[in-house]
């Protein structure tokens, strides 16, 4: 279920992720954690009905990501998968295919860097170390004709 929040909760959580995305720009992936997940909690239960939990989560995942501790970014991008809109989002599909990569599971790293592929074509590697376009898009192309 998408659900939309009350206008007030709503700013309180954007001023919140705002402050996240300031500390996580500036590279405080660890100090921006805490801000996000703060604004996780404004969220009312089941936080995975909201459209808002789907950002907060991408968020928490893609600081701990960006700070390299991939064990501590797959927790909320499992979580995420329950949200809203979350299955054919490009750039979750890519973060979790990069996790698994990082943590050394090649079957899970292909299947979610292949839906990020699907989803958002080549471009959705550009900014991204070439390392996990290496790895998938040979395993996307079709095999030579005899």
């Amino acid at each position: 279920m998408n659900k939309e929040l009350p206008d007030e909760l709503h700013e309180r959580i954007k001023r919140l992720c705002a402050a996240g995305d300031e500390l996580a720009r500036a590279a405080r992936f660890y100090d921006a954690v805490p801000i996000y997940e703060e604004a996780l909690a404004v969220l009312p239960e089941p936080r995975e009905d909201w459209s808002a939990a789907t950002w907060i989560y991408t968020a928490i995942g893609d600081a701990y990501f960006l700070a390299g501790d991939f064990a501590s970014a797959w927790v909320p991008f499992r979580a995420v998968m329950h949200c809203p809109d979350a299955l054919g989002n490009p750039f979750i599909r890519l973060r979790r295919g990069q996790i698994y990569y990082e943590l050394g599971d090649e079957h899970m790293a292909t299947q979610e860097l292949a839906s990020a592929y699907m989803l958002g074509d080549t471009e959705i590697f550009a900014e991204e170390d070439p390392k996990y376009a290496e790895f998938i898009l040979p395993k996307l192309e079709p095999p030579a004709k005899a």
